[in-house]
């Protein structure tokens, strides 16, 4: 019978170590991105308040403001803020070509590299690294360089 105490008094003791780490990836505001094909974003944090939009966008950049329970306050690139249920957002970071005029996405980071790709403001990718300006950018298997400055979602939230 002592080991039902002292397992149990183990299980205690290392929910206590986990629950600051968790906190601490909860830090906002942070980076996600869509998770799936269609989200409601609503005007409070549950299913009984009214949608205010829903997006279509898969690997859309948002900006997590707030935490609640299983719910985010996220800014979306327009600066419309809502409600989404937080399982559909990833942390995995995503991107939107902003800015006036199309954007090039070059081969390498340096605008004097081959040009691949004129981006459309709006066009939506999976963002990888950024370094001295540049970030590299997935749009549907187009990889390429963009420059940071021209990305909502790069950078710090």
């Amino acid at each position: 019978m002592p080991k039902l105490p002292s397992l149990l008094c183990a299980f205690i003791v290392s929910l206590l170590l986990v629950a600051p780490a968790a906190a601490a990836d909860r830090t906002v505001p942070y980076w996600a991105s869509l998770r799936v094909d269609e989200v409601n974003m609503r005007v409070g944090p549950g299913e009984d308040y009214r949608i205010s939009w829903v997006y279509r966008r898969p690997h859309l950049p948002l900006k997590v403001v707030r935490l609640k329970e299983g719910w985010r306050l996220v800014e979306d690139p327009g600066g419309t803020r809502g409600w989404v249920l937080a399982q559909f957002l990833s942390r995995d970071r995503g991107a939107i070509v902003a800015g006036e005029g199309p954007a090039g996405m070059y081969e390498q980071a340096a605008a004097d590299a081959r040009l691949l790709w004129r981006l459309e403001p709006g066009v939506v990718g999976k963002l990888g690294d950024c370094s001295a300006g540049w970030c590299r950018l997935d749009v549907g298997g187009r990889a390429g360089f963009v420059e940071q400055d021209r990305l909502w979602g790069a950078g710090a939230p």
